[in-house]
């Protein structure tokens, strides 16, 4: 038994023909699907190595998510009598508990950087069918891009503070002038192409080496050039947040909702969201940056027709 085992291992199945380059995936969605089947247990390996890095950020978001929801839960438990000035003061709580999130999380984001440089290259070389090593491929990443990858997790960490007191401040001047509300949306719309480009900026800087602001400003403009699909690509990447947040405030299970978001992020969710981004940005690097650079390879993984005629040539 076990020696027809080996046997079917290393010679194949009686009448099953071998694995020829026309098998090969045909597009990127085929390339994604046969490397996600492949790589998914990888996936989940690689994302326990990486969550802890992260595990101070998401302590302190799950903490100020359970803080607030426990205060507003006790304002609803007064009589109605009691509500008009507790939702005033829950409203200050509320205001000082962001604020204070948003200062714990600065730190905890700013040190993401350098690890996430080591997830983008794992990543990135699983989406286009490339051998990589989880542990020694994703340390020598993060020793070589952690300068960029700790500039860039920097900027990512201010970017909600900004964002909240740009949004109130200028909030507060629309309320007597409209005209505000053109620097208001202005920075949100910059917040929000910052975090889209970082679909690019950091498998742009495993892949090629670049300046910090030529990174940047490639980063950017890749983004601003596939803005629509960009934009899906990082709404879909918020999507169990939005779920999790929906379900905790619609239903009187938050505490089982904040759990089973907290376990899903710790086992898949970061080196999935980064799999489906490096499956993306390998097709878009193909397009716009190596097209352009002589004896670049492009489409690693897939079926490549031309191949077969330059074969039949020789």
């Amino acid at each position: 038994m076990f020696g027809r085992l080996m046997n079917q291992f290393y010679y194949g199945k009686s009448g099953k023909g071998d694995y020829r380059k026309e098998d090969l995936p045909q597009n990127r969605w085929q390339l994604f699907i046969e490397m996600l089947k492949i790589r998914l247990s990888g996936l989940v390996r690689l994302n326990l190595m990486y969550a802890i890095v992260w595990l101070p950020a998401l302590a302190v978001g799950l903490g100020a998510v359970m803080n607030g929801y426990s205060a507003m839960l006790a304002v609803y438990e007064l009589e109605a009598a009691e509500q008009a000035a507790a939702l005033l003061a829950l409203q200050e709580h509320l205001k000082a508990l962001t604020l204070n999130t948003l200062l714990w999380m600065i730190p905890c984001i700013a040190v993401t950087g350098p690890c996430t440089a080591g997830i983008a290259y794992v990543t990135r070389n699983w989406a286009r069918d490339e051998h990589a090593f989880i542990w020694s491929d994703f340390r020598d990443a993060l020793k070589e891009n952690w300068k960029q990858g700790l500039a860039s997790s920097a900027i990512t960490s201010l970017i909600p503070m900004i964002l909240y007191v740009c949004w109130n401040f200028y909030g507060e001047l629309a309320a007597g002038n409209a005209l505000f509300l053109i620097p208001q949306m202005i920075s949100c719309t910059l917040a929000v192409l910052w975090l889209c480009a970082l679909l690019y900026i950091y498998p742009l800087m495993v892949t090629y080496r670049l300046r910090f602001k030529d990174l940047l400003r490639n980063g950017l403009l890749l983004t601003v050039g596939r803005l629509p699909m960009t934009a899906g690509l990082k709404l879909l990447s918020v999507l169990p947040a939005a779920i999790a947040v929906t379900v905790g405030f619609l239903t009187p299970y938050i505490q089982w909702t904040i759990l089973v978001y907290a376990i899903y992020y710790l086992i898949l969710g970061f080196s999935l969201s980064r799999f489906i981004g490096a499956s993306y940005s390998n097709g878009a690097f193909d397009k716009y940056i190596n097209a352009k650079i002589e004896g670049a390879e492009v489409d690693r993984g897939l079926y490549r027709p031309e191949e077969d005629e330059e074969e039949k040539e020789f």
